[in-house]
Formats: structure tokens, sequence, C-alpha cells
């Protein structure tokens, strides 16, 4: 079976950043564009996203408020800014309210796009593998809280406590 390419959503006004980006990325990974933050969210219901990556300045909804918003259904996708503005507010407020990963200034250069997004991925399949790690613990733990109360069934409490 073959293993599924990393999942990219780009949100831009611009549909020649959306053209450029997806003809520069699409063999390697498998890209969604939208033209809004509200079309984004509706990409977002319909597939499974890894990655978001989102201009900052657009019309009706900005990048930091579109991944605000997508942040409490979507907490597992990794978020990135790409943006023509470098405004310092706008940094703090993307990394504390929309929790980037990286915040890009374009015209972006291709090298240091694609190796920030292969450490997206690389974050996403680790904190994946963490999720999976987790899970298998809490069904460790509970499988060994079957096996002690069975066992206090049947052996004394004072033995039970040597």
């Amino acid at each position: 079976m073959a293993e599924e390419k990393f999942t990219i959503l780009y949100v831009d006004d611009e549909p020649q950043n959306l053209i450029s980006f997806k003809a520069t990325f699409r063999r390697e990974y498998k890209i969604f564009t939208a033209t809004s933050g509200d079309e984004g969210i509706k990409i977002m219901r319909s597939q499974d996203i890894n990655l978001i990556i989102s201009d900052q300045r657009m019309p009706e909804m900005t990048g930091v408020q579109f991944l605000e918003k997508v942040l409490p259904e979507y907490p597992d996708a990794i978020r990135i800014i790409l943006t023509g503005f470098s405004d310092v507010e706008a940094i703090i407020d993307a990394i504390n309210n929309g929790r980037v990963f990286r915040y890009i200034t374009k015209p972006w250069n291709e090298t240091e796009l694609r190796m920030t997004i292969e450490n997206a991925r690389q974050l996403f399949d680790l904190s994946q593998y963490n999720k999976r790690l987790v899970a298998s613990l809490h069904n460790k733990v509970s499988e060994q809280e079957k096996t002690l109360k069975l066992f206090m069934k049947y052996v004394p409490e004072s033995i039970i406590e040597k």
C-alpha cells in the first residue's frame, strides 16, 4: 500500500500565488488551495489537512484570524504564515494566538520554503507518533489495572501490599 502524501492547504487571496505554490510543490505534496479563510474552512471539513499555510492580509479575515478559527477543530495541523508584510505585532499575534510554526515573508525562497515544509512534515509525523504512543500507554495501563483488580480478588491484601 502506497504511503499517503502529506497534505497542505494554502490560503491566499491572490490566485497567482496559489498557482505558483501548487506548481512548485504538487509533486511532493497533495496541495489544496483557497482564496479566502471561509473557503479554506470548507476544504478542511472535507479533507485531512496536515499543514496550513496562510497569507496574513486578506479581505474578510486575516491569516491569524483564520488560524485561530480552525485551531479548536484542527489542533494537530501545523500552521505557517506566508506574507508580504513583516509587521512585528502581526508576528507576535500569529505566534501567540495562531500558534504558528513559522512566519515567512514573501517573496518566498523556494529552498527555504521547501525546508520549512519538510520540517513541518517531520514535526507533524512526530506528533502523530507521540499520540499513538500515548494511546498505547493508556491501553497498557488500563490492562494492568484490570489485571491488578483480578489479582486482588484472589490474593490477600497483605501479600499485595508487600
